[in-house]
C-alpha cells in the first residue's frame, strides 16, 4: 500500500511538472511580447478613438484591450484613465470586460495547454461579450447614475500612464525586458503560482469521476464554477492550469470556458470599483454581460462543437509512451522559476533592505491608493521629476515612498495628488 501511495504521488508530481514544462516557453514569450508592447506602443495613442457613444468606440476599446496582458489590478486603473481622458462609459466597460479575460500571454499559454480551438474561442468570446456589454451601457447610459471619472476610487484613474520612455532602441528594449520580466512578473506572478498550486490540489484531491457525474448537467456544473470564480479572483493566465486540471477530471469544455471567462473578469474587487466609478447600472450590465456571455458560450460550445477539439495537450499518457522533455522546456521552466523568485522574493527584499538602511536626511512617506506596479511606477516617476528631489524609491508592498532631497512636504503632496494619489507623513 505504501508503495502504491508513493507511485501515485510520483505520478501526480510528473503530471504537475509536465504542466509547467508545457506552459513555461509560451509564458516567457507572452511576457516578452507584453514588454515590447509596453515599450514601443504609446499608452495614449488610442484613447482619442473611444469617446463616441457608438458601436465603433466599443469595438475599438475591446480590440485595444484583448491583447493587453492586464489583470484586474491593472485593467481597472487603465480603464479609469481612458474614462478620464474622454472615453464613453460604453467603451470603458467594453475595455473592462475584454481585457482581463485574455491577453497575448494567456492566449499563447491557452494554445500550449488547451489547443488551437480554445485559443481562438477565448478571445472571440471576450470580444463578443465586450461588444454586447459596452453597447448596452451606451444605450442605457444615464449621467446621473454615476459619478464623474475624476472622482474615481483607487488610483483615481491615472495610474496607467506610462513612464517616460527612452528614444533609443537599446533603451526601449531595456524598458521592455524590465516591464515584461520584472514588473509584470511582480503583478501576476503570485496569482500564476496560486493557479498552478490550485491545479495541483485539484489533481490530487478531486476524484477522476467527480465531474463525470455532471456530464449530462452542464448548466449545473457551470453554476458551480461561477460560484467558485466570482469570489476567487484568478488572472487570465493563472486560470489556465486550473481549467486543465478540471478538464482532466471530466469537466466539460464549455464549463472550462466559463471559468476562463468569468474567473479573471468578475471578482468582488473589480465589481466594487466599477460600481463606484461608473455607477450601479453599469455594474449590473458589466456583470450580466460577463456571466451571461460565459454561460451562453459554454452551453453552445458543449452543444455544437466536438469534444475531441478540446482535449488538453497534456492529457495523461502511459508512462512508457511519454517522450523525453525537450531541453528548451527545461530551460524555460528554470528561467520562469528564476524570474518568479526574483520578482516575488528578491526584489521585495532589496526594497525592504534599502528602506531600512536609508540615510538620516532621507524621509519616508506613506502613499495611499496604489494597487499595482503601474501605480508604483507613476508615483516614483512624478517624485523624481521634481527639481528638489535627488532620489525617490516607492515600495508597493509597504505603501511607502523614500524621498531624498530638499523638496517640501507640500511640494511632494501636490505632485503626487496631481496623478490621483495621497502622500502623508508617517504616523
Amino acid at each position: 500500500m505504501l508503495r502504491v501511495g508513493m507511485e501515485q504521488k510520483q505520478h501526480v508530481m510528473n503530471d504537475f511538472l509536465n504542466l509547467i514544462h508545457e506552459m513555461s516557453p509560451y509564458l516567457l514569450l507572452g511576457f516578452l511580447i507584453a514588454g515590447l508592447m509596453h515599450a514601443f506602443v504609446p499608452g495614449q495613442l488610442y484613447s482619442r478613438y473611444f469617446s463616441a457613444r457608438n458601436v465603433r468606440s466599443v469595438l475599438l476599446a475591446a480590440l485595444f484591450g484583448i491583447p493587453l496582458p492586464l489583470c484586474s489590478c491593472g485593467v481597472i486603473p487603465t480603464a479609469m484613465s481612458l474614462r478620464r481622458e474622454g472615453a464613453s462609459r460604453g467603451a470603458t466597460t467594453s475595455f473592462l470586460i475584454a481585457t482581463p479575460q485574455t491577453g497575448v500571454d494567456s492566449v499563447i499559454a491557452t494554445f500550449s495547454l488547451l489547443g488551437l480551438p480554445f485559443a481562438i474561442l477565448r478571445p472571440v468570446a471576450a470580444l463578443i461579450t465586450a461588444l454586447i456589454g459596452g453597447t448596452l451601457v451606451n444605450v442605457f447610459d444615464d449621467a446621473a447614475d454615476a459619478p464623474d471619472a475624476s472622482t474615481s476610487a483607487t488610483c483615481d484613474g491615472v495610474c496607467a500612464p506610462d513612464e517616460q520612455r527612452p528614444h533609443s532602441l537599446a533603451g526601449k528594449m531595456k524598458v521592455a525586458l524590465r516591464y515584461g520580466f520584472v514588473d509584470m512578473m511582480a503583478d501576476i506572478g503570485r496569482r500564476l503560482v496560486i493557479g498552478l498550486l490550485v491545479a495541483g490540489v485539484i489533481t490530487v484531491f478531486v476524484p477522476d469521476d467527480f465531474f463525470a457525474r455532471f456530464a449530462e448537467h452542464s448548466l449545473l456544473s457551470m453554476a458551480a464554477v461561477l460560484l467558485l470564480a466570482v469570489p476567487m479572483y484568478v488572472c487570465a493566465t493563472g486560470s489556465i492550469p486550473i481549467a486543465v486540471a478540471l478538464l482532466l477530471k471530466g469537466l466539460s469544455p464549455g464549463t472550462a470556458l466559463v471559468l476562463l471567462m468569468a474567473g479573471p473578469a468578475v471578482n468582488v474587487a473589480s465589481m466594487l470599483v466599477v460600481g463606484k466609478v461608473l455607477g450601479r447600472r453599469t455594474l449590473v450590465v458589466y456583470t450580466a454581460s460577463i456571466v451571461g456571455g460565459a454561460m451562453l458560450f459554454g452551453l453552445a460550445m458543449d452543444a455544437f462543437l466536438p469534444r475531441e477539439w478540446f482535449v488538453p495537450t497534456i492529457a495523461p499518457t502511459p508512462e512508457c509512451c511519454r517522450p523525453e522533455t525537450p531541453l528548451l522546456q527545461w530551460i524555460s521552466t528554470l528561467g520562469l522559476g528564476a524570474l518568479l523568485i526574483n520578482a516575488l522574493l528578491v526584489q521585495p527584499l532589496r526594497k525592504r533592505t534599502a528602506a531600512v538602511s536609508h540615510e538620516a536626511h532621507e524621509r519616508v512617506f506613506v502613499v495611499r491608493g496604489m494597487s499595482c506596479n503601474h501605480c508604483r511606477t507613476n508615483v516614483e516617476r512624478v517624485l523624481r521629476s521634481l527639481e528638489e528631489v535627488d532620489e525617490a524609491t516607492v515600495s508597493l508592498e509597504r505603501g511607502e515612498a523614500v524621498v531624498k532631497g530638499a523638496a517640501s512636504l507640500e511640494t511632494l503632496q501636490k505632485a503626487v495628488s496631481t496623478i490621483g494619489f495621497e502622500l502623508l507623513p508617517p504616523s
